[in-house]
């Protein structure tokens, strides 16, 4: 198949670069504990400098695969089904969460909502950066709200971000992992504080899990 070709239907959402998918347990927020596929596509450029999967960040490293066969290969391990990047709305969702709810399966996703939220979501994960705020009304769709926390900043950041969504969204506080052990005891003390909050720490992560 030609580039252009390609290219083409990657525009399309009919095929997106895959970075890596796996089964494992969702480690963080609402639904940890569950067992679910994580479908990582590869792009981003909101450029989080703690990001821990930088290597998904430059698209053109990973390779356009049909979305048939991510949904085939997903189809095969769990009903729950988790997109994450990179970030994933870099690219037309459309595609892939109808050939996903075709198959009667939950489908995730996991967004700094940089770009404009497209496909059908049971759950939205909205986990805003300061360098790239979200875009559009993804703030009134998100059923979860995760701010990760790296300095005290961020609680005045995860403030104007919770003004924004539902009333009935989740409102998490995470520590960024590397500097985990000086700010947990900050956002316990916050959560304690400000009871609206909950904290979301990286289970998988503790338990040594992908």
């Amino acid at each position: 198949m030609a580039i252009q070709q390609i290219m083409d239907l990657v525009d399309k959402g009919l095929m997106l670069p895959l970075m890596e998918e796996f089964y494992t347990i969702q480690g963080e927020g609402f639904h940890k504990g569950t067992a679910a596929y994580f479908i990582r596509i590869g792009g981003c450029d909101v450029g989080c400098h703690w990001c821990d999967v930088k290597e998904s960040w430059n698209a053109e490293t990973h390779p356009p695969t049909a979305t048939g066969s991510i949904v085939e290969n997903a189809a095969k391990y769990s009903d729950t089904i988790v997109v994450t990047g990179g970030e994933p709305l870099t690219w037309d969702m459309g595609p892939l969460t109808a050939s996903l709810k075709e198959r009667g399966l939950k489908i995730h996703i996991e967004t700094s909502g940089a770009y404009p939220l497209t496909g059908v979501w049971d759950w939205i994960c909205l986990s805003p950066k300061k360098n790239k705020l979200p875009v559009g009304n993804i703030h009134q769709k998100a059923d979860e709200l995760k701010v990760i926390v790296y300095n005290n900043h961020d609680f005045k950041f995860a403030e104007e971000q919770a003004e924004k969504v539902r009333k009935d969204c989740i409102l998490y506080l995470q520590p960024e992992w590397s500097v985990r052990e000086k700010v947990t005891p900050l956002i316990v003390d916050y959560v304690m504080r400000h009871p609206k909050w909950k904290v979301s720490l990286q289970t998988h992560k503790y338990l040594n899990i992908p």
